[in-house]
């Protein structure tokens, strides 16, 4: 499945937000205790939450593919940004754990 419509609201609006400079609506998506795993190394909390973004470069995403699974939802994007390697295709978003309101899992890896 592609099709972002579909996608729950929580995750939809988390692309919408990342791709844009830090603001508190983008922490506001995460609950206290969330964890986020990007490049082999474990988020956990809002304050190394808002650590991991000041590191990381600002990013756009092409949506490529979006997959229910009963582990959570994965979506597949293409990013593009001041990376070596830019743009990276197949990057997986694994949203294991959320609800209508926050994200309480979110692991990124290809």
């Amino acid at each position: 499945m592609t099709d972002m419509q579909t996608t729950p609201a929580i995750i939809r609006r988390y692309f919408e937000l990342a791709g844009q400079p830090d603001n508190e609506d983008y922490f506001a998506l995460f609950a206290d205790d969330a964890v986020v795993e990007d490049e082999s190394t474990e988020y956990r909390g809002i304050e190394a939450i808002r650590r991991w973004r000041r590191e990381v470069p600002l990013v756009s995403y092409e949506i490529t593919e979006v997959e229910d699974t009963p582990a959570g939802t994965i979506v597949t994007a293409t990013i593009t940004g001041d990376f070596p390697g830019s743009p990276f295709p197949g990057l997986r978003y694994r949203f294991g754990d959320y609800d209508d309101a926050q994200i309480r899992t979110l692991r990124i890896a290809p």
